[in-house]
């Protein structure tokens, strides 16, 4: 079964949301593979941008924006599994 989104084809659930939400999965919640400082730096530093925006849209009524910043604010206070997974010495039971 295909599952369209704005005329688009969404190819997974992360797709999907994205696709449906408008908001960038990766871009407030971090990739999946590593990224230098730099790249850090720059992405949490536009998903700050927008999610200040999406709450200035919020306040000014648009309730879709409100729910896109509280899913987006959400993200931001995840860390993927597998990153977290890398991080975890197996038998010692402390984090890297």
């Amino acid at each position: 079964m295909r599952t369209f989104v704005a005329g688009q084809e969404a190819r997974g659930d992360i797709e999907f949301a994205e696709l449906a939400l408008g908001i960038d999965v990766d871009l407030f919640r971090g990739p999946l593979e590593s990224e230098t400082d730099g790249e850090r730096a720059a992405r949490e530093d536009a998903a700050r941008d927008i999610l200040a925006d999406l709450r200035v849209e919020a306040e000014a009524g648009d309730e879709i924006a409100g729910w896109d910043a509280l899913y987006a604010d959400a993200l931001t206070r995840t860390v993927p599994f597998l990153r977290a997974a890398r991080g975890y010495r197996s038998g010692t039971g402390e984090a890297a």
